[in-house]
């Protein structure tokens, strides 16, 4: 199967090419650096609609994940509602990118979409979110978003919506909950990032809210590429968005049973099975 991956070098993007099998895949692999992995790569961008234009051809798949920072970083955490380059840049990417999916008569779209979509449940609810099972995202929960990152994302599912409904392609959304780089690929990655970097020490309160956040919106990398995997081989799906989680306990993107019977979604990891960082757990 043909797929196109743009921001291919990426944490999500690696994920998908570590874990999916390039016997079955044939990747290109988009990005603005040289990618190293499995297929073709291709230096560009996806603001430049002629350049990426060409590497669209012959695709079955696009899977889009690139994420343009033009002033700086695009913060997930930050409440300004205005303009800005880097918002301006990501939605031209997001159009540039279906435009060319449809006019290269692409089957299906696959957007890396995020829990930022509907992230003001968690901010209006935190912490309690991390610890209270009541609190859910369901899968109809509508469009929340919590900064302007989460308005891309957003943005970007409602135009996949209508390019599906007015024109033969099919879209999934994904809202990824959080995914890491392979050192950091567990739920106390995030805490343990946080003590390398001196933000504070392990097994302090901030620590112990690192690791209950991280259980509730980790995806495992395997995870991921499973997800990612069961949207590329549907054939039944017109448009539609799912949670991006492990199989966690706490999670409050509760919407597993939707991507379990629409698509065949199983996950193999749950956050809750871990009880420490990988590396105090080899020690014991």
């Amino acid at each position: 199967m043909d797929v196109l991956i743009t921001g291919a070098a990426g944490t999500v993007g690696t994920a998908i090419t570590d874990h999916l099998s390039d016997d079955t895949y044939d990747f290109t692999l988009l990005d603005v650096v040289e990618t190293d992995g499995p297929g073709e790569s291709v230096v560009a961008d996806v603001r430049d609609y002629e350049v990426i234009r060409p590497s669209f051809d012959e695709q079955e798949a696009i899977v889009h994940l690139a994420l343009i920072q033009e002033d700086g970083k695009f913060s997930h955490t930050s409440r300004e509602v205005s303009w800005s380059p880097t918002l301006q840049a990501n939605l031209e990417g997001i159009n540039n990118v279906y435009e060319a999916a449809i006019d290269a008569g692409v089957e299906s779209i696959v957007f890396a979409s995020s829990n930022h979509a509907v992230g003001m449940v968690e901010v209006r609810n935190s912490p309690r979110v991390y610890h209270d099972e009541g609190i859910v995202a369901g899968h109809d929960e509508p469009h929340r978003p919590d900064s302007l990152y989460g308005l891309s994302k957003s943005y970007g599912e409602d135009l996949g919506r209508l390019a599906a409904e007015a024109h033969d392609v099919r879209f999934y959304a994904l809202r990824i909950g959080s995914v890491r780089e392979s050192q950091y690929d567990h739920p106390y990655g995030d805490a343990e990032r946080g003590v390398e970097a001196g933000r504070w020490e392990r097994g302090s309160d901030a620590y112990e809210q690192q690791v209950a956040r991280m259980k509730g919106l980790w995806q495992s990398r395997r995870d991921l590429a499973h997800l990612v995997e069961c949207c590329l081989q549907d054939k039944t799906v017109e448009w539609g968005h799912f949670y991006g989680v492990s199989a966690n306990e706490r999670r409050w993107l509760d919407d597993l049973v939707h991507a379990r019977e629409t698509i065949g979604y199983e996950p193999q990891d749950n956050g809750d099975e871990w009880d420490a960082p990988p590396e105090t757990q080899s020690e014991k």
